[in-house]
Protein backbone atom coordinates (compact mmCIF):
# COMPACT_ATOMS: atom_id res chain seq x y z
CA UNK A 1 0.00 0.00 0.00
CA UNK A 2 1.78 3.34 -1.20
CA UNK A 3 0.44 7.06 -1.39
CA UNK A 4 0.59 8.93 -4.20
CA UNK A 5 0.66 12.25 -4.17
CA UNK A 6 1.44 15.29 -7.09
CA UNK A 7 1.90 18.41 -6.60
CA UNK A 8 3.39 21.41 -9.14
CA UNK A 9 6.72 20.10 -9.42
CA UNK A 10 5.55 15.95 -10.07
CA UNK A 11 4.36 13.00 -8.32
CA UNK A 12 5.54 11.58 -5.19
CA UNK A 13 5.28 8.20 -4.15
CA UNK A 14 5.39 7.19 -0.43
CA UNK A 15 5.55 3.64 0.57
CA UNK A 16 3.93 1.51 3.21
CA UNK A 17 7.51 1.14 4.84
CA UNK A 18 8.25 4.72 5.20
CA UNK A 19 5.08 5.37 7.07
CA UNK A 20 5.93 2.50 9.44
CA UNK A 21 9.57 3.50 10.19
CA UNK A 22 8.12 6.68 10.99
CA UNK A 23 5.19 5.43 13.15
CA UNK A 24 7.35 3.00 15.22
CA UNK A 25 9.52 5.45 15.81
CA UNK A 26 7.42 8.13 17.56
CA UNK A 27 5.76 5.58 19.45
CA UNK A 28 8.53 3.98 20.92
CA UNK A 29 9.26 7.71 21.91
CA UNK A 30 6.30 7.85 24.30
CA UNK A 31 6.44 7.33 27.84
CA UNK A 32 5.58 3.88 29.06
CA UNK A 33 5.69 2.18 26.02
CA UNK A 34 8.12 -0.28 26.72
CA UNK A 35 8.31 -2.21 22.52
CA UNK A 36 5.99 -2.80 19.62
CA UNK A 37 4.98 -6.14 19.20
CA UNK A 38 3.80 -8.05 15.90
CA UNK A 39 0.03 -8.52 15.51
CA UNK A 40 0.41 -12.23 15.87
CA UNK A 41 2.90 -11.96 18.96
CA UNK A 42 -0.57 -12.43 21.36
CA UNK A 43 -1.19 -16.36 20.02
CA UNK A 44 2.46 -16.52 19.57
CA UNK A 45 5.18 -15.19 21.46
CA UNK A 46 3.57 -12.83 23.82
CA UNK A 47 6.66 -11.72 25.92
CA UNK A 48 8.70 -11.22 22.65
CA UNK A 49 9.01 -7.80 21.80
CA UNK A 50 10.45 -6.90 18.46
CA UNK A 51 14.02 -5.43 18.16
CA UNK A 52 14.31 -2.52 16.74
CA UNK A 53 15.42 -3.33 12.71
CA UNK A 54 11.74 -5.00 13.26
CA UNK A 55 9.80 -2.73 14.59
CA UNK A 56 7.48 -2.39 10.90
CA UNK A 57 6.34 -5.65 12.13
CA UNK A 58 4.22 -3.82 14.56
CA UNK A 59 2.89 -1.33 12.67
CA UNK A 60 -0.23 -1.74 9.98
CA UNK A 61 -0.93 0.73 7.45
CA UNK A 62 -4.57 0.40 5.48
CA UNK A 63 -5.80 2.65 3.00
CA UNK A 64 -9.06 2.34 2.25
CA UNK A 65 -10.40 4.92 -0.56
CA UNK A 66 -9.01 8.27 0.38
CA UNK A 67 -8.70 7.57 4.32
CA UNK A 68 -5.32 6.42 5.41
CA UNK A 69 -5.37 4.40 8.80
CA UNK A 70 -2.32 2.96 10.78
CA UNK A 71 -2.75 0.45 13.77
CA UNK A 72 -0.28 0.01 16.32
CA UNK A 73 0.59 -3.08 18.35
CA UNK A 74 2.41 -2.36 21.79
CA UNK A 75 3.49 -3.21 24.85
CA UNK A 76 2.92 -1.16 28.01
CA UNK A 77 5.30 -0.78 31.27
CA UNK A 78 3.46 -2.22 33.94
CA UNK A 79 2.13 0.05 36.47
CA UNK A 80 1.17 2.81 34.47
CA UNK A 81 -1.93 4.38 33.35
CA UNK A 82 -2.66 2.73 29.76
CA UNK A 83 -5.28 4.90 28.97
CA UNK A 84 -3.06 7.81 29.01
CA UNK A 85 -0.45 6.34 27.01
CA UNK A 86 -2.25 5.35 24.12
CA UNK A 87 -3.30 8.60 24.31
CA UNK A 88 -0.34 9.77 24.04
CA UNK A 89 0.75 7.23 21.21
CA UNK A 90 -2.67 8.52 19.47
CA UNK A 91 -1.69 12.21 19.21
CA UNK A 92 2.68 11.37 18.82
CA UNK A 93 2.09 9.31 15.97
CA UNK A 94 -0.68 11.11 14.32
CA UNK A 95 1.14 14.28 14.49
CA UNK A 96 4.77 13.31 13.18
CA UNK A 97 2.94 11.27 10.29
CA UNK A 98 1.07 14.36 9.16
CA UNK A 99 4.00 16.30 9.27
CA UNK A 100 6.53 14.31 8.08
CA UNK A 101 4.65 13.21 5.44
CA UNK A 102 2.14 16.08 4.75
CA UNK A 103 -1.13 13.97 4.27
CA UNK A 104 -3.74 13.71 6.57
CA UNK A 105 -3.98 10.46 8.67
CA UNK A 106 -7.78 9.45 9.64
CA UNK A 107 -6.89 7.02 12.56
CA UNK A 108 -4.44 6.16 14.24
CA UNK A 109 -5.20 2.34 16.14
CA UNK A 110 -3.23 1.35 19.12
CA UNK A 111 -3.69 -2.49 20.47
CA UNK A 112 -1.89 -3.17 23.73
CA UNK A 113 -0.73 -6.42 23.28
CA UNK A 114 0.73 -6.38 26.41
CA UNK A 115 2.26 -5.76 29.59
CA UNK A 116 5.84 -6.09 30.99
CA UNK A 117 7.50 -4.75 34.44
CA UNK A 118 9.93 -1.69 33.23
Amino acid sequence: MDIDKKNQYGSINISSDAIKQVASNAARQCYGVVGLSSKKSLADEINELLNVENYSKGVTVIKRGSSIEVDLYIVVGYGLRVTEIVSQVQKKVKFDLEKTFNVKFDRVNVYVQGVKSI
